[in-house]
């Protein structure tokens, strides 16, 4: 499988909407990976096109002290990246427009996707690929598919432009690959990027989209047709709702040309990484979610991930007194016949054996249903259930009370607990701590 999300245009740092994806997407690749498939996870890099083109404007007027263009990008980031250009290379503002304009294009692009990927590695999220758009341009890419879809007949002209009859295949209009100037579309790139996957040898192309993209589902779905592949089998198109961040009872509103946007570093400097990454997976994609910052950083049980890692860290205590006592688990002496599962009969007991014993097949259906969330939520169940079996069923013996069956059995049931806790716990990309 090829996974590709975020891929968000480098004309500004990550914010919260593509943050989302972030943690989704990672997510979604470890469970993937977890139950057998070989993934790769990818990061298309749109360094072609319009958007660069104003991008490299508004970073020529702020180094230049002009107001940036009113179809252009605002806010503190651009001035930054346009004096890092300007310190890089002193004698650019001298140069011709045009030549000025290359430079802090490259440059500046350049500078500002190496922030978004420092941010996205100190998430947890690194991708096995960040291929360029630039490079599909460059080495003829675009031609090369255009010419392939034109062989298998389902390319025309018309009103001086290129076109491909993607109704052929169920979309609702035809859709252009270059325009009556000569410029290609970004849908003839993504013929070109879609052909380029699968000369990798994927066997499926995963996208992980926004909802404000479900119009784009039937035309990529006619483009895969039109190349001759079966857009059930190869492609898959994950559709995602937005997030707001709520500060104060009140939601933060975003725009990423006028500057006014919360960052994916803002939200980590605000609830931590693990924090951020548990909230952003635990409710499925196709719902909207509202983050509150008062309950995501605040150390309590209504906090949904402190809730889970406190379990983790709760048993590590248990298995750290056990250790002082000279007890072993059972899965430490690795003797399958040290631990007697018939002593635990305890109502508490089997709840907790019942609920260990389910990870395996939520993993699958969350793997099946691109649903990580299943994942956090069995965690949740998974935490109360141990936290109402320790209100109940003591384990360490206390005083001079002997080691009993009993003991051992329980502490195997613990360190059981914890090794689910872990394994769950990094298929979201959450760390399961020792201590709390």
């Amino acid at each position: 499988m090829n996974l590709e999300f975020v891929s968000a245009n480098p004309t500004g740092p990550v914010t919260l909407g593509s943050t989302r994806w972030a943690a989704v997407g990672d997510a979604l690749g470890r469970l993937l990976t977890a139950t057998g498939a070989q993934v790769s996870r990818e990061y298309y890099f749109n360094d072609a096109g319009s958007q660069i083109d104003r991008f490299a404007r508004s970073l020529m007027a702020a180094a230049a002290g002009r107001p940036v263009p009113e179809d252009g990008y605002a806010g503190d980031y651009v001035a930054d990246i346009g004096a890092q250009v300007v310190a890089a290379e002193p004698g650019v503002l001298d140069l011709p427009e045009d030549q000025q304009q290359e430079r802090f294009r490259v440059r500046g692009v350049e500078l500002m996707f190496a922030e978004i990927k420092t941010s996205l590695a100190d998430f947890g999220v690194v991708f096995d690929t960040y291929f360029s758009e630039a490079t599909l341009h460059a080495s003829g890419a675009l031609e090369k598919a255009i010419g392939t879809l034109r062989e298998r007949g389902h390319v025309y002209e018309a009103d001086g432009a290129t076109w491909l009859r993607t109704t052929t295949f169920g979309d609702d209009k035809d859709r252009p690959l270059v325009k009556s100037d000569g410029d290609h579309t970004y849908f003839a790139a993504d013929c070109a990027y879609y052909q380029d996957k699968r000369s990798r040898g994927f066997d499926r192309v995963v996208i992980m989209l926004g909802a404000d993209h479900a119009g784009y589902v039937g035309r990529y779905k006619a483009l895969v047709a039109a190349l001759g592949d079966d857009p059930d089998q190869n492609l898959e198109i994950l559709l995602g709702q937005l997030v707001n961040l709520v500060k104060d009872g009140e939601t933060v509103r975003m725009s990423k040309r006028k500057g006014n946007f919360v960052l994916l570093a803002d939200l980590v400097e605000a609830v931590g990484a693990d924090a951020a990454r548990y909230a952003l997976a635990r409710a499925s994609v196709d719902q909207q979610i509202d983050l509150d910052l008062d309950l995501w950083s605040r150390a309590a049980s209504d906090n949904p991930v402190f809730y889970v890692q406190y379990a983790h860290a709760r048993i590590a205590s248990l298995l750290r007194g056990a250790a002082d006592l000279g007890i072993a688990t059972g899965l430490d002496a690795g003797d399958p016949a040290a631990v007697d599962a018939t002593q635990l009969a305890h109502p508490r007991e089997v709840d907790l054996l019942r609920a260990v014993a389910e990870f395996p097949r939520v993993v699958t259906a969350a793997a099946e249903l691109r649903a990580p969330h299943r994942v956090a939520r069995y965690l949740e169940e998974l935490a109360g259930t141990y936290h109402r079996f320790y209100d109940v069923c003591r384990v360490l013996p206390r005083g001079d009370e002997e080691v009993t069956p009993t003991t051992v059995a329980r502490l195997w049931l613990c360190a059981a607990t914890a090794q689910v806790l872990r394994n769950g716990l990094a298929v979201l990309g959450v760390h399961a701590p020792e201590r709390m």
